[in-house]
């Protein structure tokens, strides 16, 4: 049975952002360099300073002659085929989508085959399935530059994410402060990646 998680997200041209969910909220601030956890059921806020990025971030390839590729497909590993997909209305919205194929990883857990049928001479079993690959479709909005449908499939199943009510205008500030109510704790300095 499919479950729900829902949840809501507000970004800022400044770069702050708020993830709502039923009784957590996180809201970060890349300026400040810092992370407020609000706990809606004990009305606390703890402060939290953003994680310092360690790992070194791998440079663009270079091909001599050839255009600069994409942002999103300079982000794309090695191995991972893409495929694009158009583009298509929902709800209103332009959506731009493109599919990605990470091949089975070594080592990874295979969906289970089939018992033989016992007592069935003749009967061949049925192969063992290949290692399951991971297939990702993402739909971005062409207006907001924001995905808003995604389905992963892998050998855990099938999720897939919705965002709906979705506008492209600036939230308000407040979304962004400790609410007035709420008692601040102290902070915790979280470990380096």
């Amino acid at each position: 049975m499919p479950q729900q998680f829902p949840h809501s997200l507000a970004r800022a041209a400044d770069g702050k952002m708020r993830i709502d969910y039923p009784n957590t909220s996180v809201i970060r601030d890349p300026a400040a360099q810092r992370m407020i956890v609000l706990d809606h059921i004990k009305k606390e806020a703890r402060s939290l300073p953003l994680p310092q990025e360690t790992l070194p971030k791998p440079p663009a390839p270079q091909v001599p002659g050839a255009a600069a590729p994409a942002l999103s497909m300079a982000a794309v590993p090695p191995g991972v085929a893409v495929k694009e997909l158009g583009k298509k209305m929902v709800e209103g919205m332009e959506l731009e989508g493109r599919q990605y194929t990470m091949p089975a990883v070594p080592g990874m857990p295979r969906q289970p085959a089939l018992p033989g049928m016992p007592g069935m001479p003749g009967m061949p079993k049925p192969p063992v399935p290949p290692a399951a690959s991971l297939v990702s479709e993402v739909w971005t909005s062409t207006a907001l530059k924001l995905p808003v449908l995604t389905r992963v499939t892998g050998p855990f199943g099938k999720q897939t994410c919705i965002c709906k009510n979705v506008r492209g205008a600036e939230p308000d500030p407040s979304l962004f402060k400790i609410p007035a109510d709420y008692k601040t704790i102290g902070s915790v300095t979280p470990p380096k990646l």
